[in-house]
């Protein structure tokens, strides 16, 4: 439906105060006489190149391993090219830990821990942010205390790379 130079221009002053487009479609139809549907309504509103307060931007959803907000500038950097093991910072802990450069499939992080008793497991962090252990040997579990080093470990490394 086409609308004359003054019905357009009651249109753009109605976004200028703020009102949602549901609103103008119902002064439309009140004030100008004019019955559009809310689609008729939204085409209009962007032909005229207008932006209704009540359309809000998509915000990008925050990821579980997201850095927090002061550590934005962290997460611009690369990850290392090698993925070189690293040891815990914790004094006397002897769980080292690697990270991929290349993330398995399917996951968001991944990489390598080996254990004091000399097994070694394959380690990822799936997209909804839940931690997987795939050892080598079938049926190994590594012992609780090592497996809070390695995740200690890991929240540093994850840290230092920004996630």
């Amino acid at each position: 439906m086409n609308l004359d130079e003054g019905q357009r221009k009651k249109v753009a002053e109605w976004i200028g105060q703020g009102l949602k487009l549901s609103e103008i479609q119902t002064r439309l139809v009140t004030e100008l006489g004019v019955q559009m549907t809310y689609m008729d309504v939204r085409f209009l509103v962007d032909d005229l190149k207008l932006v209704p307060k009540d359309i809000e931007r998509a915000k990008p959803v925050a990821s579980p391993l997201a850095p927090p907000a002061q550590n934005e500038a962290k997460a611009d950097r690369q990850p290392p090219a090698t993925a070189a093991p690293a040891s815990l910072s914790a004094p006397g802990a002897s769980v080292t830990l690697s990270v991929d450069q290349l993330a398995r499939p399917g996951a968001v992080v991944s990489g390598k821990v080996n254990f004091t008793d000399g097994n070694r497991a394959d380690w990822y962090i799936d997209q909804s942010g839940r931690l997987g252990i795939v050892p080598q040997q079938t049926g190994y579990r590594p012992p609780a205390a090592e497996v809070q080093q390695f995740q200690s470990a890991l929240e540093v490394e994850l840290a230092k790379l920004g996630f």
